[in-house]
């Protein structure tokens, strides 16, 4: 089977199975540290259920890929990994990879450039600025797209292409996006990551991150941060990340459809002053600011107000209430969309809306 002839829905339910007569169809959890008559350690080697995970998610990602514990530990693994000297990234996105990156920098271990994402020639222009003072090898262009909470769209391909053609290395954060609305290793980017908590995964029970690359230095970077670091994901986890994965190009499209709807209707609310989404995404502003935020919030009854996001439930918070999110609109919802029926939701929110 050749992934590169099917589509992303065939491939996220048949890549990562056992093969050979008699083997199960789904791969089995293997709970092991170690193997007998085997040198081979967990940590160091792996198992089964993470290469088969690791396998389906390389597969739709068009590169190889390496799990870890969590998205956080992808984004940590990635800078241990590239050691660059210059990290330029959005302005707005997770607040975990800005405060990670603030430490860093805090202790002299990077130098932080921040930049609005959408601006691309802003952003092509300050990558050059960094690359003359530090180099292109000691450069790290950081994008995430769609961005948290705010929604903003980079030019992806734009951004990887250049940044290739200097000989800059980029990460791009595709939590958000996922494989079904972005495949930025095509075009051109060093590592991809995600955190395989959300939609991956899709069911709110796991932790697990995920990085992908078609550098194979990279790659046996990537292993060996994991090895070392130590940030190994459990059996357990791998094989229900695998299991959420089959059903994400359906998930991911019924949310979709979903959070466009509702983005259309509150567009068109008295209440609401903004409202965007992108994929199953949804955030919007409410003129009431945080108290209306924070009304319509506790209100509502389907949706549930949870952090996180990426569940087949939907979930909404106000983000700004977080310090690492203070620079947003304080009365700024973030939604996740998740597959009820639509009717269902809208009913709730509005009502949340009249409260």
């Amino acid at each position: 089977m050749n992934p590169e002839n099917l589509s992303p829905r065939t491939i996220a339910v048949s890549a990562g199975r056992p093969t050979g007569d008699g083997a199960p169809i789904n791969q089995p959890i293997v709970l092991a540290s170690n193997f007998r008559n085997a040198p081979d350690y967990a940590r160091t080697d792996g198992t089964e259920s993470w290469q088969a995970l690791e396998e389906a998610v390389g597969a739709l990602e068009g590169g190889r890929c390496v799990s870890f514990s969590s998205g956080q530990g992808v984004a940590s693994a990635i800078i241990f990994a590239l050691r660059p000297r210059v990290v330029v990234m959005p302005t707005v996105s997770y607040l975990g990879v800005r405060k990670l990156l603030d430490l860093m920098q805090i202790r002299e271990q990077l130098t932080v450039v921040q930049v609005g994402i959408t601006d691309t020639a802003n952003v092509l222009a300050e990558v050059e600025r960094q690359t003359v003072v530090h180099g292109a090898d000691k450069a790290l262009l950081w994008i995430e797209s769609p961005t948290n909470p705010t929604l903003d769209e980079a030019d992806v391909t734009a951004l990887c292409a250049a940044a290739a053609r200097a000989g800059v290395r980029t990460a791009v954060d595709s939590t958000f996006a996922t494989p079904m609305g972005q495949r930025a290793l095509r075009d051109g980017a060093t590592v991809v990551m995600h955190s395989g908590t959300k939609f991956i995964g899709g069911h709110s029970d796991l932790m697990i991150g995920l990085a992908c690359t078609t550098d194979d230095a990279v790659h046996d970077a990537l292993i060996e941060a994991r090895t070392f670091v130590g940030a190994t994901p459990g059996a357990l986890e791998a094989f229900l990340a695998l299991r959420g994965l089959r059903t994400l190009p359906i998930r991911y499209e019924a949310s979709m459809r979903n959070a466009t709807e509702l983005a259309t209707r509150l567009r068109a609310h008295p209440a609401v002053e903004w409202a965007k989404n992108v994929g199953p995404m949804l955030s919007f502003i409410l003129k009431g600011g945080a108290v209306a935020a924070d009304r319509a919030c506790n209100a509502v009854r389907v949706v549930v107000q949870a952090t996180s996001l990426g569940g087949v439930e939907s979930t909404m918070e106000r983000r700004q209430k977080y310090a690492g999110d203070a620079h947003v609109n304080p009365g700024l919802i973030r939604m996740s969309v998740g597959i009820e029926d639509v009717e269902d939701l809208w009913s709730d929110l509005s009502a949340a809306l009249a409260s």
